[in-house]
């Protein structure tokens, strides 16, 4: 009894790991690291699910139960997610406690969206406010696919200055280069950005007050400041602790100085940076993800596209209807599916096997389709002649002369996912496709390369143990015939 109050008035029982999860861009996993940190410091197993992707993906992650927090900013709430333009911090709270969830005080710094160019575009077309904007129209905009989308993002930003320019979307880190390079005229910015400076833009000034302000603040669900009191009132008592210097210099050491968020969070908590695996430590890990939903997801494939083939080409009217339904699925946009499945699976690899599973159907129904299909005709009465029954012909005379089709379909499943995969890393699934978007994020070509230069190793080694297997399990008669 006495260690069972110990643990509640502790707040979390013993081997339960709490998740932070943060956003797809620098200052959000910045600010993750600083929520595990704090966590940790209470004596908190806390595990960081970082670079989810975009904001829907992080809000319905943790209205789900898959993560208990996650950095967001008041205007996002107010306008994207609760729907709720001009609210109040007090009305924020009060809506965001009939959904089970809390927010802690203000952070202490106003990100808010803006526009930006550089500056000497900026003084060429004397442009100064967003208003500007609209008498040139032939300006470039290109903006974060996020933004492109947002209720408080371009639709609403366009209508509301009249601007006549058809935007463009794109990764926000890349958006930087392209403004840099000259093939961009205007990006869309966060106040706090480190590249302002670092770039020399200007920051058009947003005249008719438009966007609304975005103070950062942690969202967390309710049932969390049971589990872990002394953990929310550690983040509530951040307030105000960190200003908008602040953290531009946070970003600055990550985008910049090329250190990694975990180092520049702990040094801001006064605390012992994690240890960090080395390179080939990380790949390893990577690797091993990557390859458990590749070889799961085919798998299932397997046991559902092989009897689907088969089904197909024995009952043409209904194998149209598989072979039309499964090319329906590969059509869907892979993002999108991988989306598609959270609701189902919640975050993490699971969503990411269920989409890669329907990737993989395509490929391995057509081929068995065409290899069972394919086989001549005096074959096959001829083994109907001799009495083998139905079955017996399936697995002794057809599936074998048809195996190097079937296979064909099976590699080029496997060869797909490994490259598909990558997109896991947006859902929290990992994999090669975790170091290539912080590598993207951060402008470090090393780190994309880790996570690129293995998917392909991997794609080859794939594409090579399939021969292999085609050549194993090919009839010695059916290879020499082959050869000849």
């Amino acid at each position: 009894m006495c260690l069972l109050l110990s643990c509640a008035s502790h707040g979390v029982f013993a081997g339960e790991t709490l998740r932070v999860g943060s956003k797809n861009f620098t200052e959000s996993v910045i600010l993750g690291e600083i929520a595990a940190g704090v966590g940790r410091q209470q004596g908190h197993a806390v595990e960081h699910r970082r670079q989810l992707g975009g904001t829907r993906i992080l809000w319905r992650a943790l209205e789900e139960g898959d993560i208990d927090l996650y950095p967001e900013y008041t205007g996002t709430l107010a306008q994207e997610l609760l729907q709720m333009p001009g609210a109040d911090e007090d009305a924020l709270v009060d809506a965001l406690a009939t959904r089970g969830l809390r927010m802690t005080a203000p952070l202490g710094f106003d990100n808010t969206y803006a526009l930006g160019m550089r500056a000497d575009r900026a003084l060429e077309l004397q442009v100064d406010s967003i208003s500007d904007l609209a008498a040139h129209p032939g300006l470039r905009i290109g903006l974060s696919n996020e933004f492109m989308q947002r209720a408080d993002g371009w639709p609403g930003l366009s209508a509301t200055y009249g601007l006549p320019q058809a935007a463009n979307g794109l990764d926000h880190d890349l958006a930087y280069r392209g403004l840099e390079s000259g093939a961009i005229d205007v990006i869309d910015l966060y106040s706090t950005d480190a590249e302002i400076a670092h770039y020399g833009l200007v920051v058009l000034d947003d005249d008719r007050r438009y966007f609304p302000s975005y103070q950062a603040v942690y969202l967390y669900r309710e049932d969390l400041s049971m589990r872990a009191p002394d953990w929310t009132a550690a983040l509530d008592a951040m307030a105000g602790r960190i200003d908008a210097a602040t953290m531009r210099g946070l970003n600055a050491r990550v985008k910049l100085g090329r250190e990694t968020e975990a180092r520049v969070a702990a040094d801001w908590l006064g605390v012992e940076a994690p240890r960090a695996g080395g390179r080939m430590e990380r790949i390893a890990r990577r690797s091993l993800e990557h390859l458990q939903l590749v070889a799961v997801s085919l798998a299932l494939a397997l046991l559902v596209a092989l009897p689907l083939g088969v089904v197909a080409a024995r009952r043409p009217r209904l194998g149209q209807f598989v072979l039309s339904l499964t090319g329906l699925l590969q059509t869907l946009p892979s993002l999108a599916v991988f989306v598609f499945m959270i609701p189902l699976f919640g975050i993490g690899a699971g969503p990411a096997i269920a989409a890669l599973f329907l990737y993989s159907l395509l490929p391995i129904v057509r081929n068995t389709h065409a290899g069972l299909t394919g086989i001549p005709r005096d074959l096959r009465e001829t083994a109907a002649a001799i009495g083998l029954p139905s079955r017996t012909r399936l697995w002794r005379v057809e599936l074998p002369i048809a195996l190097g089709t079937i296979l064909a379909g099976i590699k080029t499943a496997a060869v797909i996912n490994v490259g598909t995969a990558t997109l896991g890393a947006l859902i929290g699934a990992g994999g090669y496709g975790q170091p290539i978007l912080t590598g993207i994020r951060l402008d470090d070509i090393g780190m994309i390369l880790e996570g690129a230069i293995p998917a392909a190793l991997l794609a080859l080694a794939v594409q090579g143990l399939f021969e292999a297997i085609e050549r194993r399990l090919t009839p010695r008669g059916l290879r020499i015939a082959a050869r000849q």
